[in-house]
């Protein structure tokens, strides 16, 4: 690997439910943006060292590092050890009580250096790069430390030690130049204005740090006045009692999630939070973009968004650990705000705000991750059919009625969209779950959830005794069902299939029993599953999500659908393969307990933009299946509410 890039799972990230920040195991900040995370980029080295910006505290001589975070929060900690001494970076993004979300200082990186033993030097290098390093960033020196400003931002870089400002080039934390990193890159053509784009000052220092000393270095979005010591501690403190409040608490030895899964729950749970939006509700799938499904490939796409069914999928699993309130946000905030009661108008993503326009846009100035190009900005996904959307949507509502005393007039209004537009379409062709960007077909996994959509309104009808077309949901439910049965499954693969009369497997069959659309103890059930294993499946129990996408090169294995694998081995009954698999996937996870999207099954490289939401919920529902099928339910008491599967086998 180029040494100018940082492995994935060496990052660690932290966040304020408004934007992220990942963090090397050298303290480098090599991707925020501001102030909110689908913000262009004030920082992007991951994406082009020498272009992309960054904000690092390192030691300026040889040293060890180590990464942890708090215990059970997400503020992280770097310790550095040293020949002279120990230090530790503890970095966070302060977050509270909403009341006091709105006041100005705590929209800010909070970076503590602490010296712990001995004595170390270090070196600071902020290096802010405004709007994905396309426009020049002047850097400033100000009594309280530095300023950033291009036409349209500002940052106040407040800082301990007295910062030395040098224009058009980069430094390293240790004061060396480093406008030449990199250099020997071959680029595609380059002009002379690309070359030049990304300029801007680096604003440096080195300090001493002695046992018992501290410093605090402050990146705020304002000129406001700098926070004393204190303030920086008592922001820390409260950031941290805020993230153990939230967190589900209970004593491993009486917790439903026991043994080596139970501080993955956590970070996995931690994780999805920090991927709300608190404004809104909605709920990233990343905090990054372009970070290569294939290295040096260009399967690189922009996943700072909300799409409607990773919100879904998250709020159940956030759901069933008992934070209700995240349910109630992304249904009653973030989609009331973007369909505006109109179902029709449903497009897979949105920006976390309800933003409709994603167009994408090509970054050509940027390296990308490992040379991996192009970086895009934006996702044309935005513009596809996807119906499975509904089904996810439909589940969300239906899964809701757990939590309520009576179902509100516009869940059921929703609801009877979902089932109205989707008898209207369900026999439209679409792109589907994995937005494959050939022609529309008629996908399997598409036609379950038309499926699970209108056989959810249905089950909300009968249950709340609601007035509604039942018998023409009904007939539409069985014509979904019989297309699937004759279209969507292979006889001589003993399998369904990606789509209708065809013979390439997809990851996605396995959702078949966990939606219920057949008995568990079906043998086409069985027959998914094996030829899942036989063909998508690594020896080392990695799961490719397709055998093949049109797109030029090879992507890796696909976490979720991995722990989709344990999932469906679960319900069926094979729970001791289901375990073996299980804690294999647990060993693949970063020393933070973080996934990405994919992995490379030769290397155990993570792939993908990271950290994805999408594996750290397949994370938890997979736990969920598991502990549950341990354990008698009524006697354990649940975390949160039954599964839709086990409501389903129990009728």
């Amino acid at each position: 690997m180029d040494d100018a890039f940082t492995p994935l799972r060496e990052y660690g990230v932290i966040g304020n439910l408004e934007t992220c920040a990942l963090v090397n195991r050298e303290g480098s900040i090599d991707w925020c943006c501001l102030p909110y995370v689908d913000s262009p980029s004030v920082f992007a080295r991951i994406l082009d060292p020498e272009r992309g910006g960054r904000f690092a505290i390192t030691p300026t001589g040889a040293f060890e590092t180590d990464q942890a975070y708090l215990d059970r929060t997400n503020v992280l900690e770097t310790t550095f050890e040293t020949e002279s001494g120990t230090a530790t970076v503890t970095d966070f993004m302060p977050v509270v009580e909403a009341d006091r979300v709105e006041e100005p200082q705590l929209r800010g990186l909070y970076r503590k250096v602490a010296c712990t033993e001995g004595s170390v030097e270090l070196g600071v290098a902020f290096e802010p790069r405004y709007d994905y390093a396309r426009s020049e960033t002047a850097v400033d020196e100000i009594e309280a430390g530095a300023v950033a400003t291009n036409d349209r931002r500002q940052a106040t870089l407040v800082s301990p030690v007295e910062l030395d400002v040098t224009a058009d080039g980069q430094r390293e934390a240790d004061g060396s130049t480093a406008t030449n990193r990199g250099a020997e890159t071959e680029r595609e053509t380059e002009t002379e204005t690309e070359a030049e784009v990304g300029n801007g000052a680096t604003a440096h220092a080195e300090f001493d740090l002695s046992e018992g000393e501290e410093r605090w270095f402050v990146l705020r979005y304002s000129m406001r006045a700098p926070s004393e010591p204190d303030d920086c501690q008592d922001l820390l403190e409260t950031t941290v009692d805020y993230w153990r409040d939230w967190v589900h608490s209970c004593e491993e030895s009486e917790c439903l999630f026991g043994g080596p899964a139970h501080d993955l729950v956590v970070r996995s749970e931690l994780l999805l939070k920090l991927l709300t939006y608190r404004e809104t509700g909605g709920i990233v799938a990343a905090p990054t973009t372009s970070l290569p499904e294939d290295v040096g490939g260009v399967r690189n796409w922009d996943y700072r968004f909300t799409w409607l069914r990773d919100g879904a999928w998250v709020v159940r699993a956030l759901t069933n650990l008992e934070h209700v309130s995240e349910a109630e946000d992304y249904i009653h905030r973030f989609l009331e705000r973007t369909l505006e009661g109109d179902t029709a108008a449903v497009q897979p993503l949105y920006g976390v705000e309800g933003d409709t326009d994603l167009e994408e846009e090509e970054l050509d100035h940027l390296r990308g991750y490992r040379d991996s190009r192009p970086v895009r900005v934006g996702n044309e996904a935005a513009e596809q059919q996807q119906l499975d959307v509904y089904g996810e949507l439909a589940i969300s509502i239906y899964q809701r009625l757990w939590s309520l005393d009576e179902l509100p007039d516009e869940d059921w209004e929703a609801m009877w969209g979902v089932a109205e537009y989707v008898c209207d379409h369900w026999d439209d062709p679409g792109v589907g779950i994995w937005e494959l960007r050939g022609e529309p077909r008629h996908l399997v996994h598409s036609k379950l959830m038309c499926w699970a959509a209108v056989d959810r309104a249905i089950k909300l009808a009968e249950r709340e005794d609601c007035e509604a077309p039942l018998d023409e949901w009904r007939d539409c439910r069985t014509a979904i069902k019989e297309a699937v049965l004759e279209h969507g499954f292979d006889e001589e693969l003993n399998s369904f299939t990606r789509a209708f009369d065809g013979s390439t497997m997809d990851a996605t069959a396995l959702l078949i029993p966990v939606m219920g659309f057949l008995p568990v103890d079906d043998p086409r059930i069985e027959g998914t599953i094996d030829a899942v294993m036989e063909h998508l499946m690594t020896d080392d129990g990695l799961v490719y999500r397709y055998e093949d996408d049109d797109l030029p090169g090879e992507e890796g294995a696909f976490v979720l659908c991995s722990f989709w694998l344990v999932d469906a081995l679960t319900i069926t009954g094979r729970t001791d393969e289901a375990w073996d698999l299980f804690e294999n996937l647990l060993e693949y996870a970063s020393p933070l307990g973080l996934f990405a999207e994919e992995i490379d099954p030769e290397t155990g490289e993570f792939l993908g933009n990271f950290p994805q939401g999408f594996s750290h919920l397949g994370l938890l529902n997979s736990a969920l299946y598991l502990y549950e099928a341990e354990y008698d339910w009524a006697t354990v008491g649940p975390l949160g509410t039954p599964t839709l599967v086990q409501e389903e086998r129990s009728d």
